[in-house]
């Protein structure tokens, strides 16, 4: 049964090209480091150099729980995003399937300096901010709180977990609506700079740090029938990996010039090297995290059951380029 499975798909994956019928691949990420692989590889036309004639529709979304409706509603072919919205949409249906990593780590909790926080609990009675409920950050903390014996105000505790787009976050911060944060990378490091204090490190968050933030998913049908696009975004995106990891300063002003474009937050070379020591820029993932992740999304409440992983998981194409 598991090998039917696995010829039925790959097979999918590799048919000819003449079942293709796509004119435009529609990709979803966010303005984050964590997706610093997305940002290289539309600032340098990575994408679009490999897709040839075909049209790129890039799309940004500030988290994963929105990037999903869009899913669902058939609007995103390629995209990246964080483990939590990926099992979520997978076990709701939706026709999703992981096909590389993108980065590893790279969340931080920020605190306000002028609030007593020197550690998670110190979050008791306090606002925290989360780039959206559901999210990879929502999760992880709703973890940490439990380890420390806390927990939100929807689980009857007094932690008031709240959503904040991240390149909000400084503005929020200097109104005082939330005392603290935990933010993907590079909003933390911008954070510091402006007064903030990072009282939970990336390898605090989680698992010493050795966990994926950003993943790379298709659409299932959208693959089937364009196998060859799935395969040219995927030469794409390895390409600006090893760009990321090869050519750190010019990485990092492709991904300063990105992060202006899409959020008018102008991000210093210092910062972004504070937060790149933060985040690992890879294509690959270690799957017993993400399946431990699965079990975190489980006891958050997000999800009532844990996704097959051999259908939600398949990194044949990813190998088959040279990828891990």
């Amino acid at each position: 049964m598991r090998r039917s499975y696995w010829l039925t798909t790959i097979l999918c994956l590799t048919v000819s090209a003449s079942a293709q019928q796509a004119t435009t691949v529609r990709l979803g990420f966010f303005p984050n480091l964590t997706h610093a692989a997305a940002l290289v590889a539309l600032e340098r036309g990575y994408f679009q150099k490999e897709l040839g004639k075909v049209k790129l529709e890039a799309r940004e979304f500030v988290a994963g729980t929105a990037l999903n409706e869009a899913f669902a509603a058939g609007q995103i072919d390629v995209a990246y995003i964080g483990p939590g919205p990926a099992i979520n949409g997978f076990t709701r249906g939706l026709p999703m399937q992981i096909v590389a990593g993108a980065s590893n780590a790279g969340a931080v909790l920020v605190a306000r300096s002028d609030v007593k926080i020197t550690g998670v609990k110190d979050l008791a009675g306090k606002r925290v901010a989360v780039p959206s409920l559901g999210n990879t950050q929502d999760i992880s903390l709703r973890h940490l709180l439990k380890e420390n014996g806390l927990r939100s105000q929807t689980d009857g505790g007094n932690v008031t977990v709240v959503p904040v787009a991240p390149a909000d976050v400084a503005a929020a911060f200097a109104s005082k609506q939330i005392d603290a944060a935990l933010v993907p990378e590079p909003w933390g490091a911008l954070l510091e700079t402006r007064g903030g204090r990072v009282v939970g490190s990336e390898k605090t968050i989680w698992r010493g740090g050795d966990y994926p933030t950003t993943l790379m998913i298709v659409n299932t049908k959208f693959a089937a029938q364009n196998p060859d696009l799935v395969k040219a975004m995927l030469r794409a995106h390895l390409a600006a990996v090893r760009f990321v990891n090869t050519s750190k300063p010019a990485a990092q002003t492709a991904i300063a010039r990105k992060l202006k474009e899409l959020t008018g937050e102008s991000v210093d070379a210092r910062v972004l090297q504070r937060a790149l020591a933060r985040t690992e820029i890879t294509a690959s993932f270690d799957l017993d995290a993400l399946k431990e992740y699965g079990e975190l999304n489980k006891e958050a409440g997000y999800t009532r059951t844990l996704p097959d992983w051999e259908k939600l998981v398949n990194l044949e194409l990813l190998k088959s380029l040279g990828g891990r």
